[in-house]
């Protein structure tokens, strides 16, 4: 019987030191609130990509996706984190179902804008950076930047002297000081 209140008590003085006095179990890291509130999915998200680590801001995006559900900004980010990791086919669905629920959201206008320069699709880069360009009031630097590059490259590719020479058939070939030949590929 003795052995039995021995262990008891013993048993009570254990448990005892597990709990400290303000509840919080050993097995918590120090330091941590267990009522308090975590930073949002989309905050870490947005730190994470300006610290240039689109792999964890992609998870964190997923995260506040289940937080506050899906909508054109979580969409935007989670886009944007598929291309900076350089998945275009993905970040341009993503990208296009942001703004199927917002076809004014400017950073998702732009961003596809930026899938589209990556893909080759001048035309349509410069399309979604005007709309981008127009809705922001011209505010953002990047976006008038983007959008400069697109025009200077749309502009670039309907002039080409190198690819009307070749398609000519005609070349000017200099023979002696001041004697220029014109020579066809026929």
């Amino acid at each position: 019987m003795r052995e039995a209140v021995i262990l008891t008590l013993c048993s009570a003085l254990l448990l005892a030191g597990c709990v400290s006095a303000g509840g919080v179990s050993r097995n918590k890291p120090y330091g941590v609130d267990a009522n308090g509130q975590g930073v949002d999915g989309m905050t870490v998200g947005h730190r994470l990509m300006a610290a240039g680590e689109p792999e964890l801001a992609l998870k964190a995006y997923l995260r506040g996706a289940g937080e506050i559900g899906i909508n054109a900004d979580v969409l935007s980010a989670i886009g944007s984190a598929d291309l900076a990791l350089g998945r275009l086919g993905q970040a341009e669905k993503t990208l296009k179902r942001a703004l199927d629920l917002d076809p004014n959201f400017v950073p998702a206008l732009n961003n596809l804008g930026v899938v589209k320069m990556e893909q080759g699709e001048v035309g349509e880069a410069r399309v979604y950076f005007q709309r981008a360009f127009a809705l922001d009031s011209g505010e953002t630097d990047s976006i008038r930047q983007n959008l400069m590059l697109a025009i200077a490259q749309s502009e670039a590719g309907v002039y080409d002297e190198t690819q009307e020479q070749e398609s000519s058939g005609f070349r000017l070939v200099r023979q002696e000081k001041g004697r220029y030949v014109l020579l066809s590929d026929l």
